[in-house]
Parts: C-alpha cells; sequence; structure tokens
C-alpha cells in the first residue's frame, strides 16, 4: 500500500475548516499515514494535534509557518516565493520537539500582534474598495482562535468578508455581479453548492488581495533572527518552494513568476543563511519544475519535506502523486521527520547528532 503522508495541513489556529482533532482524525480516515501540523505564526493547536494523533494511532509532526524578511540579502527587491511582496518569503520550521511548543509560539507572539495593526488597516481598505463595512475585531477576530495563540491571516478576513456578501447578495448571479463590480472584470465564476463560501473565497485570495494589500514589515523577523530561534528550539529550517504558477491547484493564485528564473542563486542563499531543507506540493508544481527542485535539493544536500498545503474542504488529504516511485524519498523523509522530532523531544543534541544528515553544516 502506498504510504501517503503530508507535513503541511493547516488547522483552526491559521486558517482551515478543520480544528488540530478533526484535521487528524480526518487525514486517519482518508487515508493518511502521517500528518503534520503547520499553521501561519502558530503552534498554538499542537498539543491537541499530538493528542489527537495518539487518539488515532497516527504518527504526526509539529511545525510551523511563517514570512521572514529577505531584504538584507543579495535577493532584496525579489518576488521570490511571496505573491504579494517583494523581498518577504515563506519559510517553515519543522520538527519542533514538544518541550518547546511553548516557547516557539511565545515567540511568534509580538508577531501575530503586529499583524493584527496590518490586518486592521485592511480591513479599512476592504471596506473602501467594496463599501461593505468589515470591522476587524466585531467581524474577523470571532472566526480565528487568536485568543487561544492562533493567528489570523489575510484568509480570516476575506472569509469574513464571505459570510457579508453571501447575506447580502442572495444568489450566485447577484455574486458574480457584486465580485466583477469590484474585480473590474467580467468574469464567470463557478461554485461548488458544497463549498459555495470557500469557492468565493478562492476567488477573492486570487483577485483581491492586491487591492487591499499592506505591506508586512514588522511582523516578519529578519531570516537570519528565524534561523537563530530554529536552532536554539531544535526545529529544522525549511524553505517553501514555489515556483512559477500557471493553474493553481489550490485556486487561490493567480498567473505568475517567482522564483524559477535564479533558482540556482536562491539555493546557494539558503546554504549561506543556513536552511535544513526545502518542502514542496507534487500536486502544485510541474514534473519539470519538480524535477528540477529535487536535483537541486540532493545536489546541495537539503532534506526535502513534502508540503501539501492543506486549508480548504476542496482539497484532499491524499496526494495521489505519491504512488510515482520518483516521490518514495518524501515518504521516508516524513518518517526520518516523526523520529527525529520524538528524539529531539527527549534530547536535542543527541537527536541532531543521530540525524546529523538532515542540518546544514555551518
Amino acid at each position: 500500500m502506498t504510504q501517503y503522508v503530508n507535513n503541511h495541513i493547516h488547522t483552526t489556529y491559521s486558517f482551515s475548516p478543520y480544528t488540530p482533532a478533526t484535521a487528524v482524525q480526518l487525514a486517519k480516515q482518508n487515508g493518511l499515514k502521517t500528518a503534520g501540523i503547520m499553521d501561519h505564526d502558530s503552534v498554538g493547536g499542537a498539543w491537541e494535534f499530538i493528542h489527537a494523533g495518539k487518539e488515532f494511532d497516527m504518527p504526526v509532526t509539529v511545525g510551523i509557518e511563517c514570512r521572514v524578511d529577505m531584504s538584507k540579502t543579495i535577493l532584496n527587491g525579489r518576488r521570490i516565493n511571496n505573491p504579494d511582496q517583494n523581498s518577504v518569503i515563506y519559510v517553515a520550521m519543522h520538527g519542533i520537539p514538544h518541550q518547546n511548543i511553548e516557547n516557539v509560539n511565545d515567540y511568534f507572539a509580538p508577531y501575530r500582534a503586529f499583524r493584527n495593526e496590518r490586518n486592521r488597516r485592511m480591513c479599512g481598505n476592504i471596506t473602501d474598495l467594496t463599501g461593505i463595512y468589515l470591522d476587524f475585531d466585531r467581524d474577523v477576530l470571532p472566526i480565528s482562535n487568536y485568543r487561544l495563540g492562533g493567528s489570523v491571516t489575510e484568509r480570516h478576513i476575506l472569509f469574513a468578508l464571505v459570510k457579508k456578501i453571501v447575506n447580502k447578495y442572495q444568489t450566485p448571479e447577484e455574486v458574480t455581479k457584486f465580485l466583477n463590480d469590484i474585480l473590474d472584470g467580467s468574469k464567470k465564476f463557478e461554485y461548488h453548492p458544497d463549498y459555495y463560501e470557500y469557492d468565493i473565497l478562492g476567488i477573492l485570495k486570487a483577485n483581491m488581495v492586491e487591492k487591499i494589500y499592506v505591506n508586512a514589515t514588522k511582523e516578519c523577523p529578519d531570516v537570519k533572527d528565524f534561523i537563530k530561534m530554529v536552532r536554539e528550539y531544535g526545529g529544522i529550517a525549511a524553505y517553501i518552494y514555489l515556483g512559477d504558477v500557471g493553474d493553481s491547484v489550490t485556486g487561490d493564485k493567480r498567473t505568475q513568476k517567482f522564483e524559477d528564473d535564479y533558482l540556482d542563486l536562491l539555493i546557494d542563499v539558503l546554504k549561506e543563511l543556513g536552511f535544513d531543507a526545502v518542502t514542496y506540493m507534487p500536486t502544485r508544481n510541474t514534473p519539470a519544475q519538480l524535477d528540477r527542485i529535487m536535483k537541486l535539493c540532493a545536489d546541495n544536500g537539503f532534506f526535502q519535506i513534502s508540503g501539501e498545503d492543506i486549508n480548504s474542504p476542496r482539497q484532499s488529504f491524499i496526494c495521489k502523486a505519491y504512488e510515482d516511485p520518483k516521490f518514495n524519498h518524501l515518504i521516508k523523509a516524513a518518517y526520518t521527520l516523526i523520529e527525529y522530532e520524538n528524539a529531539a523531544t527527549i534530547n536535542i543534541e543527541a537527536a541532531r547528532e543521530k540525524f546529523d544528515f538532515i542540518f546544514r553544516k555551518s
């Protein structure tokens, strides 16, 4: 049987229809053999995820996704793997030892607070653009787990807007007209009745963010500070490969160029900074993109981690790509990651020595 794995599942502690426990339960029911929590700027759901893993007899891993500032590197000014902002990249910390879960969440607490300052400004921009009043404290915060240590993302803001759109416009035709009015377009949008609100969310994420976006500044740690924190708390620092986007498998990214034109340079920068791993999503990229990133990782000693980004009920927990033997290394890596995290929860230094092949030598 194919060992389906995924180390990148979002929960209600960033944005997702799934609580940590529900995510593990559905992952198990749908045939995943391992599951990894990966929320933005938060590991607030980690303990629930861990306990659910034990309850459902599924090995799990703990990680966190965040954005970091690359402006002090030679990549300053470039669009890297972030659709919304140059010089800022998405990264992940995998394999967080359990004794440091609270430390990691505390590290990100001020960044979550800074993010909310920007979130409020974007709510104001949405009100100006759409004529629909969106109040951050009344409309957005209640649909997040911020008070429990979770984060509030652009998706929370847009989903709060979706709720108001659906309440105001009673039919899909009316919704489509409204969306085209605010997006200055004449597109025919399709909605599935089972995913109606999430389909609208995907349209807004792909087409409206640029109109209301406020640049992230204080909420993004410097990349070197991030690497230092990962080292201190015993995690694995990973770059999240996006690649130039054609058709978006997640439905929330428009056609756009990212890091492919200078991928070799990027890999050199990641090596110099001390990243250990690259995580990527086989369903997102073309065979040529995947072959290239896998070869660059192999040639440069980067640990490779599966990264099927799950944050919508439209997405399957199962990635059929793992039936291809070319991705066997990602299956093996998932179990290596589990073994490392369990060992590091006992003794970080001993685990790093035992699994030294994962880590960038510096």
